[in-house]
């Protein structure tokens, strides 16, 4: 097993929007496979042709291309164990099906649905298996002559897997060790359906997995009561030399409550829950995503990495390069992990600060043309370097700085009733006037001036100062004062100036 090189798949199916735990799940296998020097495959489980969604397929690749999650082959990779379709393997299913049948492991039933909701209403809890398949219409207590006349006649049926009572069937999870259930509570599973000539997931799963040599299958908790039955399937093909380790991921919880993460919660809490936007064709409902909320790939992936995994410190900022060094499937948790979503805001923060001004104003300048504004480029990057510490998102940025870009037309009332006293308009005028004498107007040279003329003049430096932010920002807000005169400039700065004195005094 040690000699083999480590696979791993992430298989989507292609029913709608992408879940942010399935963005885990694929995250996890990347981060596994990136370790160990092996392959990421991207397999599409589309053998349930009722509930595939235009787009689905399209809107997960490029959701992973977002977020910097590369794979090494598969449905539009390409490979050398394609293809990675479900439903463009009918045909490879169909021989696996026949092995199963041949060697006794599974059989043919025709029960219609009509007869097993009789059943179902004869017997409390029924469960198609050991203590009740002969009392049904199957291969098993069917003569070969009629199973084959009624397959003959075109009668659908379906294969089931025949489980054997009484078995301890033991899954090795890498995450929760020895898993132990008794093959009794297991039913019959329908493994193939002649209506599609499709095999279910069960099946599908197990002989791709096994054919495009996987050696690891991490996925969410929510597969682990089928585990049991794949170490089953593995048997009866009598691949155990080959089947692959496991590791049940705990479930993403809700941020309050208990339960799952669902869409609800997040429509509830005004948070997304697909990392892109998603238009469901079916209702035309539009759902939100990290991507158009204004969350940086890399926050997202670092938020969504420390979600049921620590790296065993306090370092809490990981980039791709490090979670990939540090990542052991050993140190996640087996409960469920809370969703926080003010966490994630906290990384998209924390990203944006370590970000190059440069690389965010190419971000915001969009956001500001949006608004009829445009500025010259180094204005924008003097801006956010003093303004980014201030916002979580980047689209935040306009409410935030939007002063230096528009001049404010009317005055906060309450900053006017507290800062503009009696003789502002006289001190704001003389301001005006000596700031309009400077050749030099960097912001050392005005702060240096003013701050002679405030000691000469015996103002008080806090009344000077509230009175100058509001005459430029409209209210009392924004950063040190000198810092916002030297970005708008001289001619900005008096003409704002003069026009608060104006409508102020």
């Amino acid at each position: 097993m040690s000699e083999r090189k480590v696979r791993v798949r992430f298989a989507p199916s292609p029913t709608g929007a992408l879940h942010i735990g399935g963005v885990r799940t694929a995250l996890y296998n990347y981060l596994f496979a990136r370790q160990n020097d092996g392959d990421l495959i991207f397999r599409i489980e589309d053998t349930d042709s009722n509930r595939f969604v235009p787009g689905a397929e399209e809107y997960i690749l490029e959701s992973f291309k977002w977020l910097g999650i590369k794979f090494d082959e598969g449905v539009s990779f390409g490979g050398n164990y394609g293809p990675y379709r479900q439903s463009e393997r009918r045909e490879i299913y169909k021989k696996y099906v026949q092995i199963l049948l041949d060697n006794g492991s599974a059989y043919i039933a025709f029960d219609t649905p009509e007869e097993l909701n009789a059943k179902r209403e004869e017997i409390k809890n029924f469960q198609y298996d050991a203590s009740t398949r002969m009392q049904m219409r199957n291969s098993l207590t069917m003569s070969k002559e009629e199973v084959e006349q009624l397959i003959a006649d075109g009668k659908q049926y379906v294969v089931r897997f025949k489980i054997e009572p009484n078995m301890e069937v033991h899954v090795n999870d890498i995450i929760r060790g020895d898993v132990v259930i008794n093959s009794s509570i297991l039913d019959d599973k329908v493994l193939f359906k002649s209506a599609d000539e499709l095999p279910t997931y069960h099946l599908a799963n197990i002989v791709d997995d096994h054919l495009m040599e996987v050696t690891h299958v991490i996925r969410g908790e929510e597969w682990l009561p089928s585990a049991p039955l794949h170490v089953l399937l593995y048997r009866a093909f009598g691949w155990e030399d080959s089947m692959p380790r496991f590791a049940h991921l705990p479930l993403l919880l809700k941020p309050e409550g208990n339960g799952k993460l669902s869409k609800r919660d997040g429509d509830r809490l005004g948070f997304p829950v697909f990392p892109l936007e998603w238009h469901d064709p079916k209702t035309g409902e539009i759902s939100s995503g990290y991507r158009e909320s204004g969350y940086l790939p890399e926050a997202v992936i670092n938020f969504l990495a420390l979600l049921g995994w620590n790296p065993g410190t306090e370092q809490e900022i990981l980039s791709m390069d490090e979670l990939i060094k540090l990542f052991n499937l050993e140190h996640c948790s087996k409960s469920g992990a809370r969703f926080d979503y003010e966490k994630a805001k906290w990384f998209n923060h924390e990203y944006i600060l370590m970000k190059d001004n440069e690389e965010i104003a190419d971000m915001f300048i969009p956001v500001l043309k949006e608004h009829g504004v445009e500025a010259p480029r180094e204005m924008v990057v003097k801006v956010i370097g003093m303004m980014k510490d201030r916002v979580s998102f980047i689209k935040d940025l306009w409410d935030t700085c939007k002063f230096f870009f528009v001049a404010p037309t009317e005055y906060d009332e309450k900053t006017r009733k507290k800062r503009w006293k009696e003789d502002s308009a006289k001190c704001m005028t003389e301001l005006a006037d000596l700031l309009e004498s400077l050749d030099d107007f960097s912001l050392e040279h005005q702060e240096e001036v003013v701050m002679k003329w405030i000691e000469e003049k015996g103002y008080g430096t806090g009344n000077i100062m509230n009175a100058f932010r509001l005459t430029l920002v409209g209210e009392g807000k924004g950063p040190h004062m000198f810092d916002i005169s030297s970005v708008l400039g001289k001619e900005e700065t008096i003409n704002r100036m003069r026009r608060a004195i104006d409508v102020l005094k």
